[in-house]
């Protein structure tokens, strides 16, 4: 995106140093400088109207204070801004997902990484099928008035959020 759009700003936000170190030489590699990227626990995120723009990967579940991280994303944006979010797209309620391709492989991400990684924070701990349903949820308690739910077809593992501040 940063070389897409080179008169746009960028900011680049993992709790994992060799995720941004990786970043930073692939950026500096395409000699962008409209990108910055840094090492950064989101716990407590508050930036209020700073960006236009906001995007999460496969992330929010795995956050010590999920909740929290979406409020702090809806007060980021500025007035009009959208938030994308991409995360699994099981279902909350485990009958739901017995017709899921990918319910076998997330239950076992989940219980081996995603939980633990949130948990050893102090945190939540939903975990990788925490469902679209508690994500729609949680991004309504944020205070996203408007919302769409998006499950693409080249990409059926996963539910893609349109949220607008």
């Amino acid at each position: 995106m940063a070389k897409r759009y080179p008169r746009a700003r960028f900011t680049g936000y993992d709790l994992c140093s060799d995720a941004i170190d990786t970043a930073q030489k692939s950026a500096a590699a395409e000699k962008l400088d409209n990108i910055i990227f840094e090492k950064r626990d989101l716990t407590g995120f508050d930036e209020p109207d700073s960006f236009d723009f906001i995007t999460s990967f496969d992330a929010v579940h795995d956050q010590k204070d999920p909740q929290g991280l979406l409020t702090g994303i809806h007060d980021a944006l500025r007035e009009d801004g959208i938030y994308l979010m991409q995360d699994n797209g099981g279902s909350a309620h485990l009958e739901n997902n017995l017709d899921f391709p990918f319910a076998a492989f997330l239950y076992t991400a989940s219980c081996m990484h995603c939980t633990p990684v949130s948990l050893g924070q102090g945190g939540a701990g939903l975990g990788t099928m925490w469902g679209w349903e508690t994500a729609e949820n949680m991004l309504r308690t944020a205070g996203f008035a408007e919302l769409n739910r998006h499950v693409l077809p080249h990409d059926p593992m996963n539910v893609w959020f349109v949220a607008r501040r």
